[in-house]
């Protein structure tokens, strides 16, 4: 079961965030879906997951990859710890675009139940880059 989860969440990694594909979306994430790590009173369902992606990553960054570096499963949970970058050409959290390429660092924990997200914890570095965006 480790190896088909870790295809689960590097399918949605690939096909999800970096394509914007929102049928895989659907097809990967479950009904009752939690983000754990939604700021405090925001949304944490599964719209809130797309969201980020599509509304607020998307339009600020071009060229938008995502490239996994390791992952790790166990029982029903997969830790992935992954790069996101781009081109900084949108913007981005009310800063305007630099052109500068920017990487943020993920690691994310995801607990996947009959081949879909149904949870989500994660730590990135997104705080940091927009401080170095704001410098410029």
């Amino acid at each position: 079961m480790s190896a088909e989860n870790k295809e689960v969440v590097r399918r949605f990694n690939i096909e999800v965030i970096q394509n914007g594909n929102e049928a895989i979306f659907h097809a990967l994430i479950a009904p009752d879906f939690v983000n754990h790590s939604a700021p405090a009173g925001m949304p944490n369902g599964p719209e809130s997951m797309w969201n980020t992606f599509q509304n607020i990553l998307r339009p600020a960054l071009s060229n938008l990859r995502v490239a996994i570096h390791d992952q790790i499963a166990e029982e029903d949970k997969v830790t992935t710890r992954k790069t996101i970058s781009g081109v900084h050409t949108g913007t981005l959290l009310g800063i305007p675009a630099t052109g500068r390429e920017i990487a943020i660092s993920v690691i994310d924990i995801v607990r996947v139940q009959n081949g879909k997200y149904a949870e989500h914890w994660g730590l990135n570095t997104l705080s940091n880059v927009l401080a170095a965006l704001s410098k410029t």
